[in-house]
């Protein structure tokens, strides 16, 4: 259904009492306008455009079309753009990618060389901010006692509270990243209203954690059932999905062992009712949005629609370069940025049948000897703008894409409650992990395997999930990411791979904010 996908884009004027702009000053700036909240939210007529216009934030980075209109100062709206500041601090750190360019700081963030005055460090910690200032301008205007004001009553009350469960997901989202990325970061919500005096207070992480959870659970009961919302907005699965990953990741964030409640949360899932889409290269369709039961929860892209260079245009134009022909992924050119190491491509040695280990290797060198030039290191085949039956994607020149991108499926709640069953959790059974494990391999036309254990969850994590942001935090989790016991080319900014100061599983508050807001305090090492 691509609904959903056109309204986000049809937000007139009336909604840039949503928009704010991320400054060090203040984290919630009022914008200037000649429309306020009070009269949008008088008409249910606008909330429905009012919430088109938090969800998409996610896909566009800025208040024009193809990032136009910046929201944050300092950096192009789609460098800016959210799946691409997540990517390149959850993927481009990692063994799964590397860039040619190098624009500003943007090599030292594979290089783990970064520090906190990178623009792009900036650009993801503002675009988290920026969703959770505008979910919470809705928050403000969608309680219980300013609905009973408005006169929202009947099915248009029904659906408003529908809507706002689902922009407390949202936020929840933005500041589970905050959490993942960052750790102890400024908090507003709410109740923090916008041109306060006082900046916004100090959270620490495990005070976050505890937020994250309680959000989620409280909104998990008031969500649309499965599958019961349009494509591509949040419903119960989606907070299912969320607190697994929270609960997986939660001995790093507080030191506890939520293992237990990963496999129910991945159990609610499970039991919903969603299947493995039958090809795997189908996910990453520019049609990925028609009969896919596996996804629970996608940031929604269209070439027309939703132009913008960030998102899937960016991951299949920027991973095209060389002799690698343009039309067979549906766009008009490459970049020339994008590759992978060997390190990734080594997941998959032993297993050429392997559907997910895709790599475009002609005039490509496996070595990387000069990360700015883009025939070192191998093509990876992932995203493309081409529909399963091989039409291009609908913007008729070629360059946005309608490829959506998957931020939760099935197979990282299957891997998730593999994990959680080796590392000991209640509730969960080793041989129905294992069957999880081989439905996703066979899938994949990959071996099915007699047996699994921790390390091996990892490295098919990889596998299945590469380039799905979701690998830094992986790393940190299994203490493989600062540490000298995985190397990849050019971490620590050596051609073999160094280990790295384990300060950098944060990434530092940015420079400004820390001298604009006296209750901030630097993450260790910066």
């Amino acid at each position: 259904m691509r609904r959903f996908k056109t309204n986000i884009i049809a937000v007139a004027a009336l909604v840039s009492i949503l928009t704010v702009t991320s400054c060090v000053n203040d984290l919630e700036q009022m914008p200037i306008t000649d429309v306020t909240s009070a009269s949008v939210f008088t008409d249910f007529a606008n909330y429905p455009m009012a919430l088109a216009k938090i969800y998409g934030g996610f896909a566009n980075g800025g208040q024009s079309a193809n990032g136009g209109n910046s929201d944050i100062n300092g950096i192009d709206g789609n460098f800016s753009q959210y799946t691409r500041v997540i990517y390149t601090l959850q993927t481009l750190s990692t063994d799964e990618a590397v860039i040619a360019w190098n624009d500003g700081t943007l090599q030292t963030i594979h290089k783990m060389t970064w520090d906190s005055s990178s623009e792009f460090v900036e650009g993801a910690y503002y675009r988290l901010f920026t969703q959770i200032a505008t979910s919470n301008e809705f928050l403000r205007n969608v309680t219980d006692e300013k609905l009973a004001a408005n006169n929202i009553t009947g099915t248009n009350l029904a659906e408003a509270k529908y809507m706002r469960a689902e922009v407390r997901y949202l936020r929840a989202l933005s500041y589970y990243y905050a959490l993942d990325l960052f750790g102890n970061v400024p908090f507003v919500d709410e109740s923090y209203l916008p041109g306060s005096v006082n900046p916004p207070k100090r959270i620490t992480r495990a005070e976050l954690f505890n937020f994250v959870e309680s959000e989620l659970l409280a909104v998990a009961g008031e969500l649309k059932d499965p599958k019961a919302n349009v494509y591509g907005r949040a419903d119960k699965a989606a907070a299912w999905a969320l607190l697994a990953r929270l609960y997986l990741n939660s001995n790093v964030y507080n030191g506890s062992n939520h293992y237990t409640d990963c496999i129910t949360y991945c159990n609610k899932v499970i039991q919903a009712g969603y299947s493995l889409k039958t090809k795997y290269k189908d996910l990453f369709l520019a049609d990925n949005d028609k009969n896919n039961p596996e996804v629970i929860f996608p940031i929604a892209f269209d070439g027309v629609h939703i132009q913008t260079s960030g998102g899937t245009t960016y991951l299949i134009h920027a991973g095209i370069g060389g002799s690698m022909p343009a039309s067979d992924f549906g766009v008009s050119g490459g970049w020339g940025g994008l590759r992978t190491t060997k390190s990734y491509v080594n997941l998959f040695s032993g297993a050429a049948s392997d559907q997910r280990g895709n790599f475009y290797t002609n005039g490509q060198n496996l070595e990387i000897n000069d990360l700015g030039v883009f025939t070192d290191g191998y093509g990876f085949i992932k995203f493309k703008n081409l529909t399963s039956t091989g039409v291009p994607g609908s913007d008729a020149s070629g360059n946005f894409c309608d490829t959506d991108i998957p931020l939760f499926r099935l197979a990282d709640v299957y891997l998730m409650y593999a994990e959680a069953t080796l590392r000991g959790g209640s509730g969960g059974n080793a041989a129905t992990a294992l069957t999880y494990v081989n439905a996703l391999r066979t899938r994949a036309g990959a071996p099915t395997v007699a047996s699994i254990n921790t390390d091996y969850i990892l490295d098919e994590r990889g596998r299945e999930l590469g380039w799905e942001m979701t690998r830094r935090t992986d790393l940190i989790r299994y203490g493989k990411f600062t540490s000298g016991s995985y190397l990849w080319p050019w971490k620590g900014g050596v051609k073999d791979g160094k280990s790295v100061e384990d300060y950098r599983n944060l990434y530092p508050i940015p420079a400004k904010d820390i001298i604009a807001n006296p209750n901030l305090i630097q993450n260790p090492g910066y």
